[in-house]
């Protein structure tokens, strides 16, 4: 990907079967929540192609989109600190019956209100169990307000909403920022925990564990020239040029992300 300052990342190789654990590692600025941003379909690369579920990159943004879900991503898919848990968890709810696109709670406003309400309880119930998000071990239980979690939990709650819809590619930022030793465990551990049920995960961090599969990102070029690139687990290959189409849509999929 190249942007008005030069290249943002290049030279990038991974090959990653289903149910992996993929952790993007580098300092931060080095590109590494636009590289989880390219391989969701929320932006748009300059170079090179990929392959996601079976789907084309950048070809089929809409089509990767659609099978992956954004954890906590800064400017992009943040908590509300103001909202509670309870209010996070029904309008996550809401949108996925409105304009979900992956089996979860899409057609339920045909049931009845109350067989709705228990629909949505029962999937709410199922992904704070998928997260490890016990409520009853909040302060004020789901009327605690997101700025009361610790960032344990706040982490937890955002895997739980990106969890609604059921995805297979899920993709979170800073997973190990502000986290002590025992919390960076804990985190990792959930995070392997989706995997070994078959959900692939992609995590950015500063230090990846020794499990998973590594992208580096500001990594210097074989040449020595020193700009930032990323390198995957094995060699490396510089990107080729690729005019993908995404279904007939010409538009950037990064201004679609804003206003989302």
């Amino acid at each position: 990907m190249k942007g008005p300052r030069g290249w943002v990342f290049r030279g990038l190789w991974l090959d990653a079967a289903a149910g992996s654990l993929v952790a993007v590692e580098g300092p931060s600025g080095s590109g590494r929540t636009c590289l989880l941003l390219a391989l969701t379909g929320r932006m748009r690369t300059s170079e090179g192609d990929a392959r996601v579920g079976g789907h084309p990159l950048p070809g089929r943004l809409a089509a990767v989109r659609r099978i992956s879900a954004l954890g906590p991503v800064q400017g992009v898919s943040e908590l509300d600190p103001a909202l509670t848990v309870a209010e996070h968890l029904r309008e996550r709810a809401l949108l996925e019956r409105r304009f979900g696109a992956s089996p979860g709670l899409v057609g339920t406003d045909r049931l009845r209100p109350g067989r709705r309400r228990a629909a949505v309880r029962a999937r709410a119930g199922e992904c704070l169990a998928a997260a490890g998000l016990d409520l009853g071990t909040l302060p004020k239980g789901a009327r605690t307000a997101v700025r009361d979690l610790e960032r344990v939990e706040a982490l937890r709650l955002a895997l739980a909403l990106a969890l609604f819809g059921r995805p297979r590619l899920l993709a979170l930022d800073d997973v190990d920022l502000k986290l002590s030793d025992a919390g960076r465990a804990e985190v990792w551990e959930l995070l392997r925990g989706l995997a070994r049920d078959g959900t692939t995960v992609l995590a950015v961090c500063s230090e990846a564990p020794a499990d998973a599969l590594v992208l580096r990102t500001g990594a210097p070029y074989p040449d020595g020239s020193g700009e930032p690139a990323a390198s995957g687990e094995g060699s490396a290959r510089e990107g080729e040029d690729h005019d993908g189409d995404d279904e007939g849509q010409d538009s950037d999929a990064l201004a679609t992300t804003r206003r989302a």
